[in-house]
């Protein structure tokens, strides 16, 4: 059974929107573990957009399960997550003008800049994470630089509808790219753009993948049935 991390991050950027004190994203973390989130995933971006310091350090304090931050390859943010200490970084590339994050690291490109970062989250027993799209290419560079999970970019898959042969070309990506993950030892993960119709398929052809961080999809979907029932319902596919 696959472990769901739920992404809050648009919880923020609704309240972001207006300048308010609510939503609460701290809130929508406890709502999210009592549905049965194995883990809280949040992204402290650099023009901080949506979540804020605060709201890593509140969440750090009071998240149960796991806390899973994304962030830039940058030292502001590596040396707060390092005071702050969540269980996970997953590092991302970002782009300041991006609605949300728009493809995977390079890994092999950008190989000593992100050892730099890796071995100093590892250095202070953070767990690290790449985020990489499902290529071969980039899960050998992952292991090789020394990162302990990548987490496989979905976005690609979720672009095309169900049975478009473009979507089984990608999904082919994602098997192969999991299953050369697992057996180089890594720990795989997945992400971006799943949802409620698309993610199944993801969960019943690649076995390899043990965790899905998904957010807007789930959001969305709370603003119809509550956010407690739409984790529960998200919970359900990824469990099958």
């Amino acid at each position: 059974m696959a472990k769901l991390g739920v992404n809050i991050d648009h919880i923020a950027t609704i309240r972001q929107a207006r300048g308010t004190r609510y939503p609460d994203p701290v809130t929508a973390a406890t709502i999210a573990e009592n549905a049965g989130a194995d883990q809280i995933t949040i992204h402290l971006r650099e023009d901080r957009r949506h979540i804020q310091d605060a709201d890593l350090r509140i969440l750090r304090k009071t998240v149960r399960t796991l806390l899973n931050l994304e962030m830039a390859a940058e030292e502001e943010i590596a040396d707060i997550a390092i005071s702050v200490s969540p269980n996970i970084c997953t590092l991302v590339p970002e782009r300041r003008l991006e609605l949300t994050t728009e493809g995977g690291l390079d890994v092999a490109k950008t190989f000593d800049k992100l050892r730099h970062y890796i071995d100093k989250l590892k250095d202070n027993s953070i767990t690290v994470s790449l985020f990489i799209d499902p290529d071969i290419a980039q899960v050998e560079a992952s292991k090789e630089i020394g990162a302990d999970t990548v987490e496989l970019h979905t976005g690609k898959y979720s672009e095309f509808a169900s049975g478009d042969d473009r979507q089984l070309a990608e999904l082919e990506r994602l098997r192969k790219s999991a299953k050369k993950a697992k057996e180089l030892g890594l720990y795989v993960a997945a992400g971006h753009g799943l949802n409620y119709i698309n993610a199944a398929l993801v969960v019943s052809q690649v076995p390899e993948i043990v965790e899905y961080n998904i957010g807007h999809s789930i959001v969305a979907r709370a603003v119809f049935v509550g956010l407690e029932q739409a984790v529960m319902e998200m919970k359900q596919i990824v469990g099958r």
